[in-house]
C-alpha cells in the first residue's frame, strides 16, 4: 500500500494501492475499448432505482473476455492494466492465431507468462479447464454456474473459491462467505485468484475521492424526519425507537436476517449455508 505525508487532514489516513512494478504502463489496447453512458443508479425512466450512484470521473469501458471461447490455443500476456470499472487488474493477451482480447489478471502473473483453455491443461496460475478436473484444494476464479454461459463468480479484486470435492457429476466449491455449493461438473473455472489483493485495505480518506469515484453521500436513518425513514424524528439524538433495525422501506436490515428467497431455484444445489451474523 501508498501512503502519504499527512500535508491535510484528510491526506493522513489516505492509502492507495501500489501501481509501480504491478502495472505495465501501457495505454488500453483502442479496438477493445469504447464509450458508455453510465447508468448511475437510474432506469430507463430516469428514475433513481438505487441510491447513492452519481457523478463521477468518465470512463472507458474495456471489453472483457468471460467466455474464454477460444480454446486449445496458447495465449502470451502482453500488459498488465488497470481498469476503473473493475476491482481487479487486467491483461492484454494474445493468442497464436494473432487474436488479442482482454482477461481478468490473476495474481502474481506477469508479461510473457502463456497460459491456455484446454481440458487436458496443466492445473497452474492462469490456465482454464472445466471443475471436474480440478483437484480439490485448489483455488479457483471466473467460475462458470452453466457450462459455456460465462465466469460469474469470483471477479473482484482477490476473491476465489475453494474446490472441496467431485462426486456425482457436480464439483463442491467453498465460495468467500463460507458457503459450500455444488457446480456442474463440465462448467469451466481458471486457476487462481483474482489480482490486486490489497484492494480491501484501500482508506479512501476524504469525501472528494469518494465522488470522483462515483459514490454519493449515505445520510443516516436516524438523521432523517419519520416521514422520510422510519428511524427518523424525535427532539436532539434519538434511540432507533424498534426492537429491529429496518431500511427506508421497512425492510429488515442486518444483524442475522436473511433475504435469500424461499423458493429460489439454485437451493438444492447449497451444501452448507454461509454463516449469518450473530444477533
Amino acid at each position: 500500500m501508498k501512503k502519504y505525508k499527512p500535508t491535510t487532514a484528510s491526506r493522513r489516513h489516505m492509502t492507495t494501492v501500489t501501481y509501480r512494478g504491478v502495472l505495465s504502463g501501457d495505454k488500453p489496447h483502442k479496438p477493445l475499448v469504447k464509450g458508455k453512458k453510465r447508468s448511475v443508479g437510474r432506469n430507463n425512466a430516469g428514475r433513481i432505482t438505487t441510491r447513492h450512484k452519481g457523478g463521477g470521473h468518465k470512463r472507458l469501458q474495456r471489453d472483457i473476455d468471460f467466455t474464454y471461447d477460444k480454446k486449445n490455443i496458447i495465449a502470451r500476456v502482453e500488459t498488465i492494466e488497470y481498469d476503473p470499472n473493475r476491482s481487479g487488474f487486467i491483461a492484454l493477451v494474445c493468442y497464436r492465431d494473432g487474436e488479442r482480447r482482454y482477461i481478468l489478471a490473476p495474481r502474481s502473473v506477469a508479461v510473457g507468462d502463456e497460459f491456455i483453455v484446454s481440458e487436458d491443461a496443466e492445473i497452474k496460475v492462469g490456465n482454464r479447464v472445466p471443475l471436474g478436473k480440478i483437484p480439490a484444494g485448489t483455488f479457483v476464479y471466473n467460475v462458470e454456474l452453466k457450462p459455456g454461459a460465462g465466469a460469474r463468480l469470483a471477479r473482484s479484486a482477490g476473491s476465489f473459491l475453494e474446490v472441496v470435492a467431485n462426486d456425482e457429476g457436480y464439483t463442491q466449491v467453498k465460495m468467500p462467505s463460507g458457503e459450500i455449493r455444488k457446480i456442474i461438473a463440465t462448467a469451466w473455472a481458471s486457476i487462481g485468484e483474482v489480482s490486486n489483493q490489497e484492494h480491501k485495505l484501500v482508506t479512501i480518506g476524504k469525501a472528494g475521492r469518494s465522488r470522483w469515484m462515483g459514490k454519493r453521500p449515505t445520510v443516516r436513518g436516524n438523521a432523517m424526519n419519520p416521514v422520510d425513514h422510519p428511524h427518523g424524528g424525535g427532539e436532539g439524538r434519538q434511540g432507533r425507537g424498534r426492537r429491529r433495525a429496518v431500511s427506508k422501506w421497512g425492510k429488515p436490515t442486518g444483524k442475522g436476517h436473511k433475504t435469500r428467497r424461499a423458493k429460489k431455484y439454485s437451493n438444492h444445489l447449497i451444501v452448507s449455508r454461509r454463516k449469518s451474523k450473530k444477533k
